[in-house]
Order: structure tokens, then sequence, then C-alpha cells
């Protein structure tokens, strides 16, 4: 079953991005590429400046991910290396996809040549995930508990019962910091258990996970002009949504399904969809075709120095075997 899913999620994500352009062809057909281009120009250099800084707070954030779960493995490796590996596991992951090119991988090859095991290595990627979960839940009960009309630009629900899942959001949340705090046995789910971090690791996981999705929120928001800006509340709470379903369909990057859900949900502002679909193309070069350059550039200088280590490995052993 494991095998069949490696090639059925790829599938799946081919679909869901040709799915995506085809809804994205009709709504924007009677868009010119120079329109979208003039949107971009219009960007202001200071406004560049803001997207550029809320990319690396969210490329630091996700950086923490990784040392909070080094933490609780009571590993230490430099903040340096930390963050190299991290970029690019994201960077990679992000637009190749984790079910073509898993972040597991990634990680094992990187933090493996540092002593870390394969059970450590699982259980870093199990609890970075588990901290971005914990950052979108946290995140998004507290938009639809201070913004619960959101929920109106993407299904037509009674606005009492959005304000109330928000409110069971962050429950969820609360529980889950009980449970470290007052120390609660394992949560068993057949064969497999799931141990409540320490109290110390929760807390840096609270500040962390909302963080980056705050910064890649913001990306977006700046880029966006100020007239018929909705405010960054909304543009978090959409963009929530939106890279939550374009992370679901397994999509590469999300292509397609982030913007046609995104441009949707903000039909009803005062902004052309030009200017929309400008700040989204600004948030996919500085979030994820940019890094991915860079991730590519680390990967190679990284395997062709594993290289080099091997075959003056195999070098040093032949000279060894010849004095013999």
């Amino acid at each position: 079953m494991k095998k069949k899913l490696e090639y059925v999620w790829p599938v799946i994500g081919l679909i869901a991005v040709v799915f995506s352009f085809w809804l994205l062809f009709k709504e924007l057909k009677d868009i010119s590429a120079s329109e979208v281009w003039d949107s971009v120009a219009n960007i202001s250099a200071h406004r560049w400046m803001l997207c550029v800084l809320a990319t690396l707070v969210a490329y630091g954030a996700l950086a923490w991910y990784d040392r909070i779960a080094l933490l609780h493995l009571g590993r230490k490796i430099s903040w340096v290396v930390v963050s190299l590996v991290s970029f690019t596991t994201y960077a990679l992951s992000h637009n190749i996809g984790a079910s073509v090119l898993s972040g597991a991988m990634v990680r094992f090859r990187a933090y493996g040549s540092m002593g870390l095991s394969l059970a450590e290595v699982g259980v870093l990627v199990a609890l970075c995930s588990f901290t971005f979960a914990l950052g979108t839940v946290l995140l998004g009960g507290l938009v639809l508990v201070g913004e619960p009309e959101i929920v109106l630009r993407f299904i037509d629900a009674p606005v009492w019962l959005a304000r109330l899942v928000g409110f069971g959001m962050l429950a969820l949340v609360a529980l889950y910091v009980l449970g470290s705090w007052r120390e609660f046995k394992p949560l068993k789910i057949g064969k497999f258990a799931v141990y409540y971090p320490r109290l110390r690791i929760t807390v840096r996981q609270l500040m962390a996970a909302p963080l980056e999705l705050i910064g890649a929120a913001a990306i977006i928001h700046f880029a966006l002009p100020d007239a018929g800006n909705p405010g960054y509340f909304v543009v978090l709470g959409v963009f929530l949504a939106s890279f939550s379903l374009a992370l679901i369909s397994h999509a590469p990057g999300g292509l397609g399904v982030l913007e046609f859900v995104f441009l949707n949900a903000m039909a009803n502002e005062q902004l052309s969809q030009s200017d929309i679909l400008a700040a989204l193309l600004v948030f996919r070069l500085l979030y994820l075709i940019l890094p991915l350059a860079f991730a590519i550039i680390v990967v190679i200088l990284f395997e062709r120095s594993r290289l080099s280590r091997t075959l003056h490995g195999d070098a040093d052993a032949d000279k060894v075997d010849r004095a013999a």
C-alpha cells in the first residue's frame, strides 16, 4: 500500500494542477499579461523590502521548527547548520512536493551525516509537521473568533458557527498545552504512542508555529496595494485556507490551487484581479522560486563534498592495502 501511495499522490497532485489551471484560465482569461506586469511594477521599493523581510521571518521560523525538534531529542547542532538544512528541506518540499521528495529523505541525508539515527530523524520530521499543524490550528482559531465573517468568502455558513469552530480549535490547542504541562499519559493509536513534549518545548512551538505563517501571509499583504486592501487579518485568514488546501491537493508548490482559492476568496474586495495575481507572483518568487534555486545549489555542493570525502577515503584505503 505504501509503495502504491508513492505513485498515487504525485498523480493526484498533477490532476489538481491541471484542474486548477483550467479553472484559473476561465477566471483570468480577460486579464492580459501586461496588466499583471504593470501591477508588479507598481509595487514600491519599500514594499518589496517588507516582502523580503517577511520571507526571512518565515524561513527563520521554519529553522526554529528543526531547532525545537532537536531540543526535544536532546541533540545540539549549530544554528547555522540547522538553518541551512531546514531552508533546503522546505525550499525543496514546498516546490516539488513532500510526496515526491519528502522532508524525511532530505533531513536524513543531512542529519544522518551528523550522527542522528533514522528513528531520531523520524521523530524530528513528525514534530516539525505537528508544529506547523499547531500553528495553522492556532491562527485559524484566532481568525475565526476575531473575524468569523471570513468564512462567507468560502462557504455559505452561519457566522456564529464559524466563531464556535474557532473556539473549538483554540480549545484543542489549550488541551495540548494542558497535556504537556500536566504530563498526560501518551495518546495511544493502535501500536503507536504519541507523547506530549515537555512544557518548554510546547511554549517554543506556540511561538514558532504561528510565526512562519504570519511571515508568509505578510508577503502577499505587503505586495497588495493600499487601495482596497482588506487588511492583514483578512489576508492571513484567506492565506491559511488557500495554503492548507494547496498542501492537501498534493500539487507541487500548490501550483494553481493556491492562486484559484485565494483569487476567489478575495473577489469581493476593491482590488483588481491583476493586483491580486501580482501579489501571488511576488509570494511565489520570494517564498518558493528563489529559495528553490538556492537550495539546489546547496544540495549540489553538499553531495559534491560527500562524494569527495568518499573518494578520498577509498584512495586512502587502497594505499593502506598496498602497503600491507
